[in-house]
C-alpha cells in the first residue's frame, strides 16, 4: 500500500514538474499556431477550385478546355472533297476554343472576388475578437482562452470537411477567426510571461513563430496533394484529429482554469495611443498584406496564365513557407543582436522587391526565388516585431501582455483581412501585376518609420535601469542619450 502511495506521489510530482516546464508551454503554443495556420493555408489550393467546380459542374477547372472540345475524326486521304470539308470545319475549332478560354478567364477573375472575401472573413472576425480576448486574459488568465481556441478550431475543421456550399464554408472560415484570436493572443501572452528576459523571449517567440511557419509550410502542398488524389474531406479530417491531440495535451499540461493577474494591466487605449507600439504593429501589417493578397489570387493567376494543376498551385507557396520557417528561427536571436528595427526595416525592403518580381514569372520554376525571398523577409519582420511588442510594454507600461499581443495579432490579421478582401477588386480593376507593384511601394514607404524603434524611450529612468540589468546592449544606449 505504501509503495503504491509512493508511486502515485512520484507520478504526481512528475506531472507537476511538467506543468511548470516553460519548454512544454512553448511546445503547446507552437503546436496550436502550427495547426491554426495549417488550416489557414490548407484551404488555399482547395477552396478556389472547389467553389468554381460547384458553380460550373459541366466544365470543372481540372479539365482543360482542349479535353472539353470533341475532336473531329481524321479525314480520309482517299476522298479529296471530304478532306476539304473537314479542313474548313477544323478552322472553327481554334476560334471556339479561344472564345471558351476568354469566357473561363472572365469567370476566374470573378471567382477571385468571392474567394478573396471568404479568405478575408477569418481575419476580419479575428480582428473584431482581439480587443475582447486581450483584456479577458487579464481577468481570467491565458489557459481558458487558449483551450477555447482549440474547441473552436476543431469545430471549424469539421465544418470545412463536410461543407458543400459557399455559405457553410464561409461560416467555417469565420469561426476559425474567433478560435485563432483566442489561441494567438493567449499563446503569445503566455510566452511573454514565462520568458521575462528580452533575449530569451525573442528566442522563444522565434520558435513559436516557427510553428506558425511550419503550418504555413505544410498547408498549401498538403491541401493541394490531398485534394488532387484523395478529395476535399480527407485533409480536414486529418487536421481535426491533430487538433484533438493538441486539446488533450492542453488539458494535461495547462489544466485550464481561471487565474487572475496581480499586476494592474495597461489599458488598451494607452497601448493603442503609444506611437512606438503602433509602428511595430504597422510593420507586421505591411509585411503580411502582400502574401495575403497572393493567397486567393496567385492560384487563380497560375491557372489562368500557366494552366497550372492543383498540386502546382499548392507547391507554389512552398519556397515562401520554407524560407519563412528559416527566417523566424534565424532572426529570433539575430534580431536581438543586430537591432530588431534594422531586421524589420530590411525585411520590408526585400518584400517589396520580391512582390515586383512575382508577376514576371512564366513557369512554376520562375516563382521559386521571389517566393522564397518573400517568405524569408516576412519571417525577419514577424520574429523581430513580436518580441519587440513585449519589450515596449516592459519599458513603457506594465508587464502584462494580453492586450499588447491582441494589438500584435490585430496587426497580423489586418494584413490578412485587407489583402484578400481587396485583391479580387484590384485584380479586376488594375490587374494582378499592378496590384503587387502598389503593395511593394507601400512596403518601401513604410520601412523608414522603423528608425523610431532604434532606441525607444522608457517610461522613466528607474524602469530603464532595472531592465538594463537583463540586457545591457539595447538600454545602455538609451541612458547615454539621456546623459
Amino acid at each position: 500500500m505504501g509503495a503504491a502511495s509512493d508511486g502515485m506521489g512520484g507520478w504526481r510530482a512528475r506531472i507537476g514538474a511538467l506543468r511548470e516546464s516553460r519548454k512544454l508551454v512553448l511546445v503547446i503554443v507552437a503546436i496550436a499556431l502550427l495547426l491554426d495556420n495549417m488550416l489557414l493555408t490548407t484551404v488555399v489550393p482547395i477552396i478556389p477550385e472547389f467553389l468554381y467546380d460547384i458553380r460550373h459542374p459541366d466544365a470543372p477547372l481540372s479539365v482543360s478546355l482542349e479535353d472539353l472540345t470533341t475532336p473531329l475524326p481524321s479525314p480520309t486521304p482517299y476522298c479529296p472533297c471530304l478532306n476539304k470539308t473537314l479542313v474548313d470545319n477544323n478552322t472553327q475549332i481554334p476560334l471556339n476554343l479561344t472564345a471558351e478560354k476568354e469566357e473561363r478567364h472572365k469567370e476566374l477573375i470573378h471567382e477571385t472576388v468571392a474567394v478573396g472575401v471568404m479568405f478575408a472573413s477569418k481575419a476580419i472576425v479575428q480582428l473584431l475578437a482581439n480587443p475582447f480576448v486581450g483584456p479577458l486574459t487579464h481577468k481570467i488568465g491565458y489557459s481558458v482562452p487558449m483551450f477555447t481556441g482549440f474547441i473552436l478550431m476543431f469545430l471549424s475543421t469539421l465544418i470545412f470537411a463536410f461543407g458543400r456550399s459557399y455559405g457553410v464554408l464561409f461560416v467555417a472560415r469565420a469561426l476559425q477567426g474567433i478560435g485563432s484570436s483566442c489561441s494567438s493572443v493567449s499563446g503569445m501572452g503566455m510566452l511573454a510571461e514565462r520568458y521575462p528576459d528580452d533575449k530569451e523571449r525573442g528566442n522563444a517567440m522565434g520558435i513559436a513563430l516557427g510553428g506558425l511557419a511550419l503550418g504555413v509550410l505544410i498547408g498549401p502542398p498538403f491541401g493541394g496533394l490531398m485534394y488532387e488524389f484523395v478529395g476535399k474531406t480527407a485533409p480536414f479530417l486529418m487536421l481535426s484529429a491533430l487538433a484533438l491531440g493538441d486539446g488533450l495535451l492542453q488539458l494535461m499540461i495547462l489544466q485550464p482554469g481561471v487565474v487572475r493577474q496581480e499586476t494592474e494591466p495597461p489599458s488598451l487605449r494607452a497601448l493603442i495611443t503609444d506611437p512606438y507600439i503602433i509602428v511595430a504593429a504597422g510593420a507586421i501589417t505591411f509585411a503580411n498584406v502582400g502574401i495575403a493578397m497572393l493567397e486567393p489570387s496567385l492560384p487563380i493567376w497560375m491557372a489562368d496564365t500557366m494552366e497550372a494543376r492543383r498540386w502546382q498551385q499548392g507547391v507554389a507557396f512552398l519556397p515562401a513557407s520554407i524560407c519563412y520557417l528559416i527566417g523566424t528561427n534565424l532572426f529570433g536571436p539575430l534580431g536581438h543582436k543586430m537591432g530588431r528595427w534594422l531586421a524589420a526595416c530590411s525585411g520590408l525592403v526585400i518584400i517589396g522587391i520580391c512582390l515586383i518580381l512575382i508577376p514576371m514569372a512564366r513557369k512554376l520554376e520562375h516563382l521559386i526565388i521571389p517566393n522564397a525571398g518573400l517568405g524569408f523577409a516576412i519571417g525577419m519582420v514577424d520574429s523581430s516585431m513580436m518580441p519587440e511588442l513585449g519589450f515596449l510594454v516592459d519599458i513603457r507600461h506594465a508587464a502584462v501582455y494580453g492586450s499588447v499581443y491582441a494589438i500584435g495579432d490585430t496587426a497580423f490579421c489586418l494584413g490578412y483581412a485587407v489583402g484578400p478582401a481587396f485583391s479580387g477588386a484590384l485584380v479586376n480593376s488594375i490587374g494582378f501585376e499592378w496590384m503587387l507593384v502598389i503593395i511593394a511601394i507601400l512596403n518601401f514607404a513604410y520601412a523608414p518609420f522603423l528608425l523610431l524603434l532604434r532606441s525607444p524611450p522608457a517610461r522613466d529612468e528607474k524602469q530603464s535601469l532595472i531592465i538594463s540589468e537583463k540586457s545591457s546592449v539595447r538600454y545602455v544606449s538609451y541612458q547615454n542619450e539621456e546623459e
